[in-house]
């Protein structure tokens, strides 16, 4: 005990009780920084683990959200099975209206390995003009209901009149089943 009284005397003695304030504080700071400090990093590091989880799956959930109306959307777009024979007879009125002959236009559904829906398939030749087989095309691909041209194929002949083609041609569609009628898979 003297000799630390002894050091409070000298000039320098002062400066003491502040010394050992200040490693004091630094023995705490370092205490709260290796307990404190880590432990809540590990903290917030599990937080936003967690967090990030949470937001993908809510990503994951509004997408599927979207989905699902998307679907009911094209669900609502694609025709009804009775409505395909109007449908194909429609077709054939635009190809009269486009100056182009469809002679022997077949239709038939297939199934599809989706519950309660088929295919319908339009395939037949065409012979026009190029012009008028294009304008076709164009107002089959463009109508307002969801047909598309599965095929087409140019078929080989002689000397044709007029410069006409002939086409081998495949429209299809997808039909949604009657309303509480059931169809086997």
């Amino acid at each position: 005990m003297n000799f630390i009284l002894q050091q409070l005397r000298k000039p320098y003695g002062i400066l003491i009780p502040w010394l050992a304030l200040v490693l004091l504080l630094a023995g705490v700071l370092w205490a709260v920084c290796a307990v404190g400090i880590g432990g809540a990093e590990q903290s917030r590091a599990k937080l936003e683990l967690e967090w990030n989880h949470a937001r993908q799956e809510f990503t994951h959930h509004k997408e599927a959200h979207q989905t699902w109306k998307d679907l009911a959307q094209v669900w609502l777009a694609l025709p009804v099975e009775r409505d395909f024979a109007p449908l194909a007879l429609g077709i054939t009125e635009e190809a009269k209206r486009d100056r182009v002959t469809l002679p022997a236009l077949s239709y038939k559904t297939e199934a599809t390995p989706v519950a309660n829906t088929s295919k319908g398939v339009l395939q037949g030749t065409m012979t026009g003009r190029y012009e008028d087989l294009r304008r076709f095309l164009y107002d089959v691909e463009t109508a307002e209901e969801l047909v598309y041209i599965e095929d087409l194929e140019l078929v080989r002949s002689g000397a044709q009149p007029d410069q006409t083609l002939t086409f081998n041609i495949k429209i299809a569609t997808y039909l949604r089943g009657e309303p509480g009628k059931a169809t086997v898979q």
